[in-house]
Formats: C-alpha cells, structure tokens, sequence
C-alpha cells in the first residue's frame, strides 16, 4: 500500500472542460438540501439550503412537487459555479431534462449573465447548452435519502408532462429585501387581508429587522455557498455579477412547496426590464432576472412542471420605480429601518449604523424617486444629508439621467424616470437652488422636450403583469389612490 499523498485538485480555469450538476438531495428530517456541484473529475462543491420548519411530511403528489423544484433550484443555483470557469460542457449527472426547462436555463445563464460577460469580455452566445434526455451519471437520491424521508416513494425521473394542482393554502411568501419596494408590496398586501409569510434568505441583520418590523409572521431561509467556491476566486476564477433574483425565486418555490403556500412574491417594477444601453454593445441588464421575461418564463415553468396551483409573480410588475417610491412615502413606518443601499450588504457590516452611503447609484436613485413625493426634512432626516446639494454627486446622477453616460449597472429605475422627477424637482421651492437640481435646470433640462419633464404619465398603471385576479382586483383600487 502506498504511502505517496493524494494530489490536491488545482483549479485551472482555462484548462476546465465540464461543469457538472453532480446531484441534489433534500432531508426532511432537518429541512436541509444539499445541491452538488464540480468541475471534471475536481471535489464536490457542495451548497445547502436550509427551510425552517422540519420535519416536513408530504404525501406523494407534494413530495413529487417538491422533487421537481429541488431539481429546478440545482440547476438555477448552478450559476454561482458556473461562472468561474464558464467551460462549454454542461453535464447532468443522475435526473434528465426535458428540452423546455433546457431552453429556460439556456435562457437564464445567458441573459443573466450578461453584465458578467461584458465586464469580462466574455462571449457566451452559442457556448451554453444544456443536455436534454438521458442523465450522464448516477442516480441523485443515494440510499436513505431525500424523499424516501418524506414518507413518499420517490417521483419518476422524467418530469410529470404536466404538473397537477396541489391545493395548496391560499398563502403568500413574500421576498423582503430590506428596501421600500418589498414593503410596498407587503403593505399592499395586508391592506387587501392576504395572508403572507415575510421571507429572506441570508443571514442579513438589516433585513430581519426590517421585517420583523412589519409585525407579520417571518420566514428566514439559510443558504451556505460552497467554500471551495472562494479559493477558486483567488484562484483566478471568472467573477462577477449573476441573476440572484432567479436563484432566489428558486429557493422561495421550493419553500412554498414544502410550507403549502400557494403564492411566491417579489417586487419587481417594470423598469427592471430595461439595461444599460451601451456604445458598441447594446443593452446590458444588470437586473435582469429582475424583469419581465423572466418573471414570464419562470413563473410559466413553475406551472408547467412544479405545481399548476403555485402561482410566481411580482405584485408591482404594473408599476414604475416613481409609482412605487409614492406609495412608500404614504406612510413613515420604516422611514427608521429600511435601506435600498447595497453597499450596507457588503461593506458596512451587518448592522451598520449608517444605513445609506450616500455616494452609490441606489443611494443616489432612491432619494430622486422619493423626494417628489415626501417632505424634504423627512427625507433629509432618513439619509442624513441632502444628496442634491452636493456637487460631488453630479457623475452619479448624470448616470441616472444617462446624460453623458449609461446607466449604472444597478437595479435603479429608467433614465426618463430620474429626468422627470428632476425637472419637477427643478419648479419646487425648497430643491430648486439645490447644486444638483440648478445645474440640472441650468444644463440639462433646455435639451429635453416638455413631454419628458411629466411626472404623470410614469404614474399610470400598466396592465403587463401575472398577479392572480382575484388578488389584482382588488389591488389595483389600492395602488392608483
């Protein structure tokens, strides 16, 4: 017997031919699942998802559903590894395939991505395809595993052609990000006595004190990344930007599965479907798992293969950044608790006392949208400084107002958007002889047409959304007060 150490897997991006989607399990003695992941013959990366609330006893037709999203949420979530090395095969080892969640996938790597593959120089048109038929290794579901614990047989292999209704509870789970548009939407919500769970994912101090402020029931999920994932970096892995929303919307349909909740929520606007136009490439969409195409294909999806009764949908699809930020200012309930500022997620820690920045896009965008329709104090006393009497901000708003540069790459509202409510901003008393707003009113605003210095037409209602009737009718009354 040789005493000669085992070598130790180098990660090589260059040198990567497969990435491989090794196999997914879900205990339901713990609520663990365990998505598996590698890089050719390389060690297991192994990411887990943890759902409060085992043991989870499911009879066959949930558990068969539960299956199906386990499997969606693996090869969604596959994009965080993915990435690193991008290589051109795609195998999935132990479940098939059909050809129409191929194309969906197809469809999410590709578009979100495509912030990743610009800044990268990066292209994937034509490099990403995923296997359809036959498994190209062994069974996912070792012995004693995933849902012989659910105490049903395990499903089929190949996906129901059509999935059934489960009649699941009339219930909503509702993505909180910690920033006004899901509480909009949360409030929304219980104005219309729909019963919800307030939902997260990580452990993010900042958000979980901005739900349980809501008073409602919560629900924090936990998702542990593989480590291995980070070495790689440091290793010289491709990094960058992925479609989180998409990986996120997976988790939450397998939650709602699991806690028989009939509704998954989030709180995209409509402007989310539209990039960043940029000379020489075209259109790059920072939040594009954010958008309306892919809320379609994969709330369809859902549908199709997962639950016919598990309806996906953001409830303010119909519904401009401006819109939203109107009706966040109809109440100061978390004027003291909410942040759209990314940055308080990656580089203020987790409670960090000063909730807003002040000098990134989401900063500078949030406090546009909002100063229309709040007093200024308030919103001076919400950010702890007036952002537009401040002449060191003029490149980030001209990047709002895609003036002299695109739009940043961030999930901020549309150029005619930030231009609308600057010009209004521009005939009001208290912001006109602000640094930004006079040289706005000064430089910009001669070249636009009085049709884009209109708040009201970003107003209206658009009908362009997949909320359930019997919710959106009741609804809309609410959101056109």
């Amino acid at each position: 017997m040789s005493d000669a150490p085992v070598p130790v897997w180098e990660f090589q991006r260059d040198a990567i031919r497969a990435f491989r989607f090794v196999r997914c399990g879900f205990d339901a003695q713990t609520g663990v699942a365990q998505l598996v992941y590698a890089f050719d013959d390389g060690p297991e990366l192994i990411e887990t998802v943890t759902v409060p609330g085992a043991p989870f006893a499911l009879d066959e037709a949930r558990a068969a559903a539960a299956e199906q999203a386990l499997r969606l949420l693996h090869l969604i979530a596959g994009v965080s590894y993915y990435k690193a090395a991008v290589p051109q095969d795609i195998r999935i080892d132990g479940y098939d395939i059909d050809a129409d969640t191929a194309a969906l996938l197809e469809t999410i790597y590709l578009s979100g991505l495509g912030e990743f593959a610009y800044r990268n120089g990066l292209n994937l048109h034509g490099r990403i395809a995923f296997p359809v038929g036959a498994p190209s290794g062994p069974s996912p579901l070792p012995d004693g595993t995933v849902f012989a614990k659910l105490g049903a047989e395990a499903p089929p292999t190949a996906p129901p052609t059509k999935a059934a209704s489960l009649g699941l509870r009339e219930h909503a789970l509702v993505a909180i990000g910690g920033g006004k548009d899901s509480l909009v939407s949360i409030e929304a919500l219980r104005a219309i006595d729909v019963e919800q769970t307030v939902t997260w994912i990580g452990g993010s101090q900042l958000i979980k004190a901005c739900a349980e402020r809501t008073g409602l029931p919560t629900l924090n999920i936990g998702r542990q990344l593989a480590p291995e994932l980070f070495e790689y970096n440091r290793q010289g892995a491709w990094n960058g930007h992925i479609p989180v929303t998409a990986v996120n919307s997976a988790i939450l349909v397998f939650a709602a599965v699991l806690l028989d909740a009939d509704q998954v929520v989030f709180s995209n606007e409509r402007s989310a479907s539209y990039g960043s136009m940029i000379e020489g490439t075209g259109e790059v969409n920072h939040q594009w798992s954010k958008g309306w195409a892919f809320e379609q294909a994969f709330g369809d999806h859902v549908q199709r293969h997962v639950a016919a009764d598990l309806k996906y949908y953001s409830l303010l699809r119909p519904l401009s950044e401006l819109a939203v930020a109107r009706q966040f200012a109809r109440t100061d309930r978390y004027d003291a608790h909410f942040s759209s500022c990314n940055r308080n997620f990656h580089i203020l820690g987790e409670r960090p006392v000063n909730r807003w920045c002040g000098v990134c896009p989401k900063c500078h965008f949030v406090f546009l949208a909002l100063a229309p329709f709040m007093p200024k104090p308030r919103l001076v006393g919400i950010f702890g400084r007036n952002l537009l009497d401040d002449a060191s901000q003029v490149g980030g708003y001209d990047a709002l107002l895609e003036y002299q540069d695109h739009k940043p790459f961030e999930c901020v509202g549309e150029g005619k958007e930030s231009r609308a409510a600057m010009a209004h901003l521009s005939e009001r008393p208290e912001w006109r002889e602000d640094e930004i707003v006079e040289r706005f009113a000064r430089e910009i605003r001669p070249q636009l047409s009085s049709a884009e210095q209109q708040i009201a037409p970003l107003l209206i209602i658009d009908d362009e959304h997949r909320v359930p009737a019997v919710v959106w009718e009741r609804l809309r009354a609410q959101l056109a007060a």
